[in-house]
């Protein structure tokens, strides 16, 4: 059967509406050099801590491999409930406040809009978004509606609000965000918290990076998230970036119990339960300091922005391990031309169409060494400052 009468006859318009990942064509692109500066991946360059290796290993030889309950093993459970009220307020489970452990944050985000959302529906998401939050839209049959944040990336209130109709479910907040780093005050959030009470919809705040986030954005030694400001919301919180255990898929979802308790169904259904020994290596994570990595990272920040900041503007990014840089307009290039321009000079980066309707900006991910951090510096600052290099 010719192949493009199996896509016209058998493969569904949901999957033909979606295209493969920008990331996933740099890796393949990058695979063709013999040792390329890599500053497209989104994952920590940091080994899993020795206690979460040793707990996931022992899960394994204490025969805890098969099928969990479908909500997450009790005792991990019972770990996040307890940072969640120690760190949040967040004290459950209660009659209407809900936890369930899922297959990593992307696992919770699938959930939750499957559960909330149906063909006709809208949920409003920033732009630049993480790749995933576009394709929520095929895989629902929902619109996801933008919300421009250049070019601070910071997206409040007084943007989103313009934005909501009389079809808008949920609202997707991401901070510290992907691709960006910026992280919103707690003044921002308190904003977007009333306006989605005032208008009915749901909040969904993707904290993937909350404990990923440099002191220099804290408020009163805190992380600043919606969670502290109310319950009406959905918490979506994992350990893949901030343990280096992105391959682990471990993540998890609080909020209202209405929805959990469909959330947790339609997990039963689909991801069954998340991987039963990484459950049980994740429980270590809640007493482990990361002090010194985040040291580590908000020095390779500081490299980034301090090289970049003479050649272009640099959103100085408060959490995550990444920064959106707007490439200089005397240029002439989009964000995929100048990254292509790097890819000869031996260095890898994303370029802004693979988070944005726009390609003006380039994702650099400081998740290396600093030694090929500096290098990569020096080289996309010179291309920079002169489009024919």
């Amino acid at each position: 059967m010719e192949e493009h009468h199996v896509l016209d006859r058998l493969i569904s318009r949901r999957v033909m509406s979606m295209d493969a990942s920008g990331i996933r064509k740099v890796f393949d692109l990058g695979a063709t050099l013999a040792d390329p500066i890599n500053l497209s991946i989104g994952q920590p360059d940091f080994p899993v801590p020795e206690p979460m290796r040793a707990a996931a290993i022992k899960a394994i030889e204490d025969g805890h491999n098969g099928y969990t309950v479908t909500q997450g093993i009790p005792p991990l459970q019972e770990a996040i409930w307890a940072h969640l009220g120690e760190t949040i307020g967040w004290d459950g489970p209660t009659s209407d406040l809900g936890l369930l452990v899922t297959s990593g944050t992307s696992g919770g985000l699938l959930l939750a809009a499957m559960a909330l959302l149906d063909p006709g529906d809208e949920m409003i998401i920033g732009d630049p978004y993480f790749v995933m939050y576009p394709q929520l839209g095929p895989l629902t049959g929902a619109s996801m509606v933008t919300c421009p944040t250049y070019p601070d990336f910071r997206m409040t209130a007084e943007r989103i609000e313009p934005l909501i109709t009389e079809r808008t479910k949920a609202i997707l907040l991401n901070s510290p965000s992907n691709p960006s780093g910026v992280v919103l005050g707690t003044s921002d959030l308190a904003e977007i918290v009333q306006l989605c009470h005032d208008r009915g919809v749901m909040l969904i705040s993707d904290e993937i990076y909350d404990e990923f986030t440099f002191p220099d954005a804290h408020e009163d030694g805190v992380f600043p998230s919606p969670a502290r400001l109310t319950r009406e919301l959905l918490l979506v919180r994992g350990f893949g970036k901030t343990y280096g255990c992105t391959g682990w898929r471990m993540g998890y979802v609080a909020g209202p119990s209405w929805l959990i308790n469909q959330m947790a169904k339609l997990q039963q259904y689909t991801y069954v339960c998340p991987p039963s020994m990484a459950q049980w290596g994740v429980i270590p994570s809640f007493g482990l300091e990361i002090d010194d990595v985040l040291q580590e990272y908000a020095c390779r920040r500081d490299i980034v922005v301090n090289s970049l900041e003479p050649v272009t503007r640099v959103v100085r990014p408060g959490g995550a391990f990444y920064c959106f840089i707007e490439l200089p307009q005397q240029l002439g290039q989009t964000a995929t031309e100048f990254a292509e321009r790097a890819v000869r000079h031996n260095v890898l980066t994303i370029p802004g169409s693979v988070f944005s309707e726009r390609d003006t900006h380039l994702r650099v991910s400081f998740a290396v060494d600093r030694e090929k951090l500096q290098a990569g510096m020096e080289i996309l600052s010179e291309l920079m400052r002169d489009p024919n290099a």
